[in-house]
This record gives C-alpha cells, sequence and structure tokens, in this order.
C-alpha cells in the first residue's frame, strides 16, 4: 500500500495539474451537440481553449460568460441569461453544460437558482437540456471535474425505465481515456453481441475527422436521447475509480447495477474486463479476440528484457497514473516516483512506496534523485527530460508537441501490446552504445600483438577452380617468381 502525501511548497512551479473547470468542459465535449459553457471571466475560457485546440488540433466549441468587475460584484444572471439564450438561438444545442469558475465559485453565485428564473422566462429553452456542474479552479483538478461533470449529467438526464434492455450496457470513459481507447472498447463490447451507450464519447466528437457539414456545436458523441435511455441498461461499467460516483448516480436514479474497473491496461484488468462480458452476453470470446490476447502473451515475453528492473517516474492524473504504474509493475518494472495532481481512493493501491500530489518540479528533482531510466508524463515535461537527461514517453494530456495522441491505445488485449512495444522500444532507443575504446586490451595483449606489426607475411595463394599451389597462379608455369605464396606487408 503507498502513502500519498502532499507537497508542502508554498507554490507550484511547473504545475502538473489542469483545473476542474477544463475538465468538466472536457466532458460535455464528448455529448452530441453541446455547448459547454464556461461561467466566469474570459481568461478562464480563453485558456482552457487554446490547450484543448493544441492538443487535438480541432475546432472546440467552448463559450464563457464574460464575467467582469461589475457583474461579478451584482450576480452573473443577467450574463448567464444572456449567453444561454445566445447560444440557443444562433445553435440549438441539445445540452447545454454549464461549468463554474473561480471567481463565480468565490463570489457564490447561485447558479442552480439563475437556471430555475432563466428556464421560467424562457419556455423556448424546454427541449434543451442545461446541466450545471460546480467546479471552482481551486478544488481539485481536471480529473475531479471531468468526474463531478458526468455525474450531473448521469442525475439530470438519465431517466429510470420500466423494462430492462437486456443486451445493453452503460460504459461511463475516464477522462484517462483516449478517442483511440474508447473506440477500442466499443469494439470490444460489440463484439460480445452487446449494446454500448458511452458516456461521453470523444471517439466521436474529437477523433479527427473531417465533418461532411459544420455545427457550432459538437459534432458526434453520444445522442443525449441515448443518455436518457442509459436507465435502461442491464449493468453500467466504469472506467476508472473516478467514474464510481456516476455510476453511483445511475443505480441510484434507474436501479442499474454497476462494476468499476480501476484499469484497462494489462491482461489481469482485461481478463477481468472480458469475463464480466461472457458473464452479460452468455458469449464465449471470438477467436480474434483469443488471438490478441495470444498476441499480447508474445509481446509481454518479448519486452519483459527491456522492463524489468528499470525505474520509471510518472506524472500523471490519479487513473492514468494507477493504469500505467500497475502495468508496468506486473513486467518487473520498479516505480520510484510517482506524482499526481489530486486524491483519489486509487492512488493508496500504487505499487509504489509514496505517492506525491505535486508539480513537476517534484516530479524532476525526485527522478535525477532516483536515477530513473524513463519519464513518463505530459507535453510539459519535456523541459525536465531535456535538464536531467532522462528519456521522456508522452502520456496523458495535453500533448502539444506531437500529432495523433488522441489515436493512440493503450487499453485492452492490442492497447496494453502497442502500449509495451512503445516502452521497450524506447528503451531500445536509449540503450548505451559501445565502441572499440571501450573495451581497451590489455598491456599483455598488446605487447604479444607488437612484434607482428610491420612484417611481411607469406599468405599462400589458390587459383580459383584448384586443390592446390603448383606455382602463384596454381598452373606451374608462371613467371612471376613467387613459390606459391603471395608477399603481404601489414601495416604499422
Amino acid at each position: 500500500m503507498a502513502t500519498v502525501t502532499q507537497s508542502k511548497k508554498a507554490c507550484a512551479v511547473n504545475p502538473l495539474k489542469m483545473s476542474a473547470p477544463l475538465g468538466a468542459s472536457y466532458a460535455f465535449l464528448g455529448i452530441d451537440k453541446t455547448m459547454p459553457l464556461m461561467h466566469g471571466a474570459q481568461g478562464c475560457t480563453s485558456f482552457g481553449l487554446v490547450l484543448l485546440v493544441r492538443h487535438f488540433k480541432e475546432t472546440i466549441p467552448l463559450q464563457t460568460t464574460a464575467m467582469n468587475e461589475v457583474t461579478t460584484i451584482l450576480g452573473g444572471l443577467e450574463n448567464l441569461e444572456q449567453a444561454i439564450v445566445n447560444i440557443y438561438n444562433r445553435a440549438k444545442p441539445a445540452l447545454i453544460g454549464i461549468c463554474s469558475t473561480g471567481l463565480t465559485e468565490t463570489k457564490g453565485d447561485d447558479v442552480e437558482g439563475y437556471l430555475t428564473l432563466i428556464r421560467e422566462a424562457h419556455p423556448e429553452l424546454a427541449e434543451t437540456a442545461l446541466v450545471y456542474v460546480s467546479t471552482p479552479d481551486y478544488v481539485g483538478a481536471f480529473q475531479d471535474g471531468f468526474a463531478k461533470a458526468i455525474e450531473a449529467i448521469a442525475r439530470g438526464v438519465v431517466e429510470p425505465a420500466a423494462e430492462r434492455a437486456p443486451q445493453q450496457v452503460n460504459i461511463l470513459a475516464g477522462a484517462h481515456l483516449t478517442a483511440g481507447d474508447i473506440e477500442e472498447i466499443r469494439d470490444l463490447v460489440e463484439s460480445f453481441g452487446l449494446t454500448p451507450i458511452i458516456l461521453p464519447d470523444v471517439s466521436g466528437s474529437l477523433d479527427g475527422h473531417i465533418p461532411d457539414t459544420f455545427l457550432p456545436t459538437t459534432l458526434g458523441g453520444t445522442r443525449v436521447e441515448d443518455i436518457r435511455r442509459m436507465g435502461a441498461s442491464a449493468l453500467t461499467l466504469a472506467i476508472g475509480e473516478q467514474m464510481r460516483p456516476a455510476a453511483v448516480a445511475i443505480e441510484e436514479r434507474a436501479g442499474v447495477p454497476y462494476r468499476v474497473f480501476d484499469r484497462l491496461t494489462g491482461m489481469v484488468a482485461v481478463d477481468a474486463f472480458v469475463a464480466t462480458l461472457m458473464e452479460v452476453s452468455g458469449r464465449a470470446p471470438s477467436a480474434r479476440l483469443k488471438r490478441e490476447r495470444s498476441r499480447l502473451q508474445d509481446t509481454m515475453l518479448d519486452a519483459h528484457f527491456h522492463t524489468g528492473g528499470k525505474k520509471i517516474a510518472i506524472g500523471a492524473e490519479p487513473d492514468l497514473l494507477y493504469a500505467l504504474a500497475q502495468t508496468l509493475a506486473d513486467m518487473g518494472a520498479r516505480i520510484p516516483v510517482a506524482v499526481t495532481t489530486t486524491t483519489s481512493p486509487v492512488l493508496e493501491r500504487m505499487p509504489c512506496d509514496e505517492v506525491l500530489i505535486g508539480d513537476l518540479e517534484d516530479f524532476e528533482w525526485r527522478a535525477k534523485e532516483c536515477e530513473c531510466d524513463l519519464l513518463i508524463t505530459h507535453s510539459h515535461g519535456r523541459q525536465a527530460a531535456e535538464r536531467t537527461g532522462i528519456p521522456l514517453m508522452r502520456m496523458g494530456l495535453p500533448l502539444f508537441d506531437r500529432i495523433g495522441s488522441q489515436h493512440t491505445v493503450s487499453v485492452g488485449y492490442r492497447g496494453t501490446r502497442d502500449f509495451l512495444i512503445a516502452f521497450a522500444n524506447q528503451m531500445l532507443d536509449h540503450m548505451p552504445h559501445y565502441h572499440a575504446n571501450d573495451w581497451p586490451l590489455s598491456a599483455q595483449s598488446q605487447a604479444a600483438a607488437a612484434p607482428v606489426r610491420g612484417r611481411a607475411l607469406k599468405v599462400p595463394v589458390v587459383a580459383a577452380g584448384t586443390s592446390g599451389a603448383a606455382g602463384a597462379c596454381g598452373n606451374g608455369s608462371c613467371s612471376c617468381g613467387n613459390d606459391g605464396d603471395a608477399v603481404v606487408a601489414l601495416p604499422t
């Protein structure tokens, strides 16, 4: 069991974490025809917008109530109302997700009361879902805001059902999963004949496709009407400890049982997930799935030479931190440095002695002190890698100095295989290379070789197609003057 400690520094240096409002906004981006709305100053939204655009290399729909000094003091009802009405008139979204910020939380805006007044004044909003989530910047981190948003959606949109759909399952996808990860999970669930409803589904909205049309809202993702139908599912599968509150909310609201999987990276974890799917569907795994598992086994055999005994430093959100650390520990690696952003029950189960809630400065110092072989964190860790001389494997969000990050897969049999291959190749790229002078000959060996230098040696010359030396050319009639040997001068 790991000990969780909090950094005691007065301020963060090169922060590892991102804000809760940004995490909540990201969750709303996985729902079709949705507009995330940050209730706060313009700067809060601008920062988050730039970060997401740099990571995904895509247009990101994100709006603000643009609070200023006067409206902050007097209250944000007017700004919130104007923003919601403008968004409705221009975009006609199916859902507007309102995320509070540090500014409006400090002021104490009663947003839920505001929304009641806005609905009374604007009956045209009756068909538009308005979901509010409290996410002050100074509490929690990216993963916390994401989890709160999904819980708010579950409590506000999911509807109870009179009958169960036995082949329908809910998938609650944590913030640590990429678009490629979610796609892999969908394929895995569907291979058992089940119909998944994934919340949120960024594989439909942020997977890097070029759409046939344009919408000012999100284009793709989970439809609001599908979210309402989640109450009829046979089971909820929550991926990541952060999704437990949302799974509990669906159970309380619609009576749908749930199971939480703290990771889907690693053979043991995927086996448990597959066993659950077999139980729900009553079907055996396909031949293709068995083949993928066999490929992962072979990759584990190949990769363990490059993972065993390696010291790895990981800086990431709790659920991603646990998934990567546990998978590498299963392969024989050591995790002397684990730095995260916020508290989580999963941290106590980490395969290391200590987990620090800190920043990238803590991450850098500890990795250098422990002489780690590899750093794993997002793009903001590149300076630490340069200063320490330790190679960096980029994982998490944001990854703004790479393209295609949303397509990487690290879950399931195939994703675990790809992750282990990438890790092992990273180790191979930084293996020490030896040269001739790295192992110099002893003085005795050099003395023994010294008389040979500069001396002419007679080397027998045998013509092609002959078995012996009959003269220098092998035919007994050559007039070169040699007796079957060639004279070779060794270099001095």
